[in-house]
């Protein structure tokens, strides 16, 4: 009989071990706080954590312990207090330096209904974080390739076709009209054939962002392929405006493009036509731009046509 008193006594000793030695290999914070936010129970977590062995995390406050972060915590703390469970992500700095993104749950004590504290557990979710970043860089990443041109980061005809629509849509309630253009850089193969396909890279993305720069915020370029680009301008009130448009698209692109020992001169082509009808299918407004970029091309260099209608309204 005593023997087994004894096996039975140890066995509850080892079992205790146990479970106190399982809380402090755990990776994640346990304690227990009273009503006064004093910890009465910590594991070994906390020094990882917090730089501090469980021993001196026992007796300290919640505020002692979180310092500055503990003002974010409190309506937490305040709402396990008030005997309700709280679950809640927050970013705690290590020792290092380092930020650790967590999971924490505040689980008050009640007996006999009297809150008498509360358990609190920490979890490093810092992976899951992440991950989760890393996939949504991912999403953005094929959002962004879907809708914009791999190389200038310009929208493409699947962004245009959308914006083209809803800019008719506000035309018909401003009684101002939109006018698609399409730009064609003279002579663009000459230049990839004598200075290779790297410099033609940097000379497009040069090219797109001098386009971007004679427009404004509310414009959109696109780069439908090659050296082939189309702009969607919106407000217009006149072909005078289109005009002036036109006229500091061609300035800015003919400045020098400079690059290493290489110097080009570019200029370039377009074709411009706007929307007579309110109702103007945005098909028709590219092909009748790309028309007006036929004419303008078969003028020379530097050129460009306006027209409305099928109408050329000259320069």
């Amino acid at each position: 009989m005593h023997n087994s008193k004894s096996e039975n006594s140890d066995s509850k000793l080892s079992t205790s071990s146990l479970l106190e030695e399982l809380a402090n290999h755990l990776d994640a914070m346990l304690a227990y706080w009273d009503t006064n936010q004093t910890c009465l129970y910590a594991n070994n977590a906390y020094y990882k954590w917090f730089g501090k062995k469980r021993e001196q995390v026992i007796g300290l406050t919640m505020k002692e312990l979180l310092g500055p972060i503990y003002e974010k915590n409190l309506p937490y703390i305040e709402g396990a207090l008030h005997g309700n469970v709280q679950t809640f992500e927050r970013e705690i700095p290590s020792p290092d330096g380092s930020i650790r993104h967590s999971l924490t749950t505040y689980t008050p004590y009640i007996h006999e209904g009297e809150v008498l504290g509360f358990f609190v557990h920490v979890v490093d979710v810092t992976p899951l974080k992440q991950l989760e970043n890393e996939l949504r860089e991912a999403k953005e990443k094929s959002e962004q390739l879907a809708t914009h041109d791999f190389l200038t980061g310009l929208p493409n005809r699947v962004l245009l076709n959308d914006r083209i629509c809803q800019a008719l849509n506000i035309a018909q309630r401003t009684n101002k009209f939109i006018a698609v253009i399409s730009l064609d850089i003279d002579d663009f193969k000459l230049i990839n054939d004598s200075h290779g396909h790297l410099i033609g890279d940097q000379f497009l993305i040069e090219i797109a962002n001098r386009i971007n720069n004679s427009l404004r915020n509310l414009d959109t370029v696109t780069r439908m392929g090659g050296d082939e680009f189309l702009i969607l301008a919106t407000e217009i009130e006149s072909t005078d405006q289109l005009r002036l448009v036109a006229e500091r698209i061609l300035n800015n692109i003919k400045v020098p493009f400079v690059t290493g020992s290489y110097e080009i001169t570019p200029s370039c082509s377009l074709g411009i036509t706007f929307n007579v009808s309110r109702q103007a299918d945005p098909q028709i407004l590219i092909s009748e731009s790309d028309k007006a970029l036929y004419i303008a091309k078969s003028r020379g260099k530097g050129q460009y046509v306006i027209t409305e209608n099928q109408m050329i309204t000259e320069p």
